[in-house]
């Protein structure tokens, strides 16, 4: 196998437990890295795999699982690109308008039906 410029592979093997410790599931992922070894420590790694997953979490989950952007009629050759685009657009400003404590779904859920109170919050005048 070429992998130009590897200097690290590294494997992490994840179990997820429930509330009394017996295991739910178990797998393993592999990552592939230019970084220096001697530059970079295991639990500098461990961060940035953790880091990776945040945005797997917090991005990837939300589009893919809530607004079913994968199979969306949108998301085809020459759409695709400008509906992700417009998919991270109205994520980022439900981000925006999220109040302390409330879950994104919440803030969806009160925002939905209000365009114009949304262009108030982010001081749009509206039409």
């Amino acid at each position: 196998m070429n992998l130009p410029d590897c200097q690290i592979i590294l494997r992490v093997d994840r179990e997820v437990l429930d509330a009394a410790q017996n295991t739910l599931s178990h797998d393993t992922r592999y990552f592939i890295t230019s970084l220096d070894p001697s530059k970079v420590t295991a639990s500098g790694l461990q961060k940035l795999v953790r880091d990776h997953w945040q945005v797997e979490n917090c991005l990837h989950f939300v589009k893919d699982r809530w607004w079913d952007e994968d199979r969306h009629y949108l998301a085809r050759p020459g759409l695709g690109e400008v509906f992700a685009a417009l998919t991270n657009f109205a994520l980022s400003v439900l981000r925006l308008l999220q109040q302390p404590g409330d879950s994104l779904v919440k803030t969806a859920e009160n925002l939905r039906y209000s365009p114009r109170k949304i262009l108030q919050i982010l001081g749009i005048r509206s039409l």
